[in-house]
């Protein structure tokens, strides 16, 4: 149990709760918050805001990451190890971070679904004509920033993938092989993992700045 993957467990606790609020009880827990006037605009924003904010912790660990990953071939004979070590922790944080950004991109789509489908039905609502039509130019408005956003989070996730598992096999390799002639013959991997790292820290602050104007449009 040592080396239990706090990680995992927060996020299949995340998990847990999140299919718990949206199975079989959804519309009882949305009229019951909406009851203490949290309504479903309010926690679409509300976690539109949670994942933005996990977005950029995990950029920065991220970046932790590759500053370790620099720093390795600097490491001299008996501190290879303590180096090792080190960098396995960080690949092990990145990963952690990767699980929890998953969690909330699902969050995020539940009540999205919840959200639009309520609009919908409203608009049947209306008996003037150009409310119903003004209603429904919004709606589609707001579902394209929504599509626009969600799709550049589920590209990040789709993103972290390869980069994670590029990580992992060099930390493992490093495992056994810690020595001298090992880190320079892993030197154009490490190169190539940097890029990889760096692409994907653009992409989160790209997706990070469509969050910020998704949850501005959706607060207004």
């Amino acid at each position: 149990m040592n080396r239990l993957n706090v990680g995992c467990i927060y996020y299949f606790t995340f998990l847990f709760f999140v299919l718990l609020n949206f199975s079989g009880c959804q519309t009882t827990y949305y009229k019951t918050m909406e009851r203490v006037g949290y309504h479903k605009r309010d926690m679409f924003a509300n976690r539109v805001k949670d994942a933005r904010n996990i977005l950029e912790e995990t950029e920065e660990q991220f970046k932790s990451a590759l500053v370790e990953s620099r720093s390795f071939s600097d490491a001299e004979g008996s501190t290879y190890e303590q180096k090792h070590n080190m960098l396995n922790k960080e690949y092990e944080r990145c990963r952690d971070k990767s699980l929890l950004v998953s969690a909330h991109i699902k969050s995020i789509e539940k009540v999205a679904e919840a959200f639009f489908n309520e609009w919908e039905m409203e608009l049947e609502h209306y008996v003037s004509n150009s409310f119903r039509q003004g209603s429904q130019e919004k709606l589609t408005q707001k579902k394209s920033q929504y599509e626009h956003l969600i799709n550049s989070m589920k590209y990040i996730e789709r993103k972290m993938d390869p980069v994670l598992i590029n990580f992992r096999d060099q930390v493992l390799y490093l495992k056994h092989n810690i020595n001298t002639q090992s880190i320079v013959s892993l030197q154009k991997e490490l190169a190539q993992l940097e890029d990889e790292i760096l692409s994907l820290i653009k992409e989160m602050e790209i997706s990070i700045g469509i969050a910020d104007s998704f949850i501005n449009s959706i607060v207004k």
